[in-house]
């Protein structure tokens, strides 16, 4: 029997970061960057529930990384596009970092993630106190 769990957000990367970076093909030194908003738009996909935050991307959608809130040392964001997506770094307790990038709704997923994560988490993040 498997464990229930409430999906808070699952997609992929904020469309405008796939439109944005497009934009700037028409440039050498900017070509990367459009290659790499169209993988990202291609394979890249977030789930975010009440249990835990997986990240599904790589070649082809091959790579998975999940991490439970407990894991969660802190949290911080970038907002760009004007701020419609941002980009999250979740550090993790040993030190390692999980980078979600041109994430939409970011803002309330950062709230959403510091909810259920530790109170020293609130506090590295530098939440404590806001509302």
């Amino acid at each position: 029997m498997a464990i229930r769990e409430e999906v808070f957000y699952e997609g992929g990367p904020h469309i405008g970061d796939l439109i944005f970076n497009s934009l700037l093909a028409f440039t050498v030194i900017c070509i990367p960057l459009t290659v790499g908003a169209i993988v990202r738009a291609l394979w890249l996909r977030y789930r975010i529930t009440d249990r835990r935050i997986s990240v599904t991307g790589g070649w082809m959608g091959r790579d998975r990384t999940d991490l439970i809130y407990s894991e969660v040392a802190k949290v911080v964001t970038v907002p760009r596009g004007l701020g419609a997506w941002g980009d999250m770094v979740i550090t993790l307790k040993d030190g390692s970092r999980l980078e979600l990038r041109a994430l939409p709704r970011f803002r309330e997923i950062y709230d959403y993630i510091l909810d259920k994560a530790s109170p020293q988490a609130k506090v590295a993040s530098g939440s404590v106190g806001q509302s």
